[in-house]
Parts: structure tokens; sequence; C-alpha cells
């Protein structure tokens, strides 16, 4: 002897439910692929910009001429 009854229209309100709440949890997991996805390639990208910063090539010292007119102590 049932004591309540699901109608059509709850049942549908529960499927409903269940539905939206597995695609918030599909949703998120996507979102947080992307992300870590996007924070590894900006993280290569900013090692990338370092080493290329790191390996420009200066100009080479000038070395120091004493002057003729100058005189040290020492």
């Amino acid at each position: 002897m049932p004591i309540a009854k699901i109608t059509g229209q709850g049942l549908f309100a529960i499927a409903l439910s269940v539905a939206l709440l597995w695609g918030c949890l599909i949703g998120e997991r996507v979102t947080l692929r992307r992300a870590c996805a996007e924070r590894a390639l900006v993280l290569r990208d900013l090692e990338r910009m370092q080493r290329r910063q790191r390996s420009r090539p200066v100009s080479a010292p000038v070395p120091r001429i004493p002057h003729p007119g100058r005189v040290t102590a020492g």
C-alpha cells in the first residue's frame, strides 16, 4: 500500500534535475581541463620568453685604456 504516488510531472522534474546536475559536473571537468591546458601553455610561453631574453648576445665590453695624462697613485 503506497503512501505517496509520484506523478508524471514529479518524475519529469527529478529526471530534469539529475540531467542538469550531470551537465554541471561534466561542464566543470571540461572547464578545469581547459584551464590546466591553458596554464601549461602560458608557463611554456613564459619560459620560452625568459630563455630568449637570456640568450641575447650583448656587445663586448670595451677595454679601458688609461688616459695618458692621468697620474695614478700606487
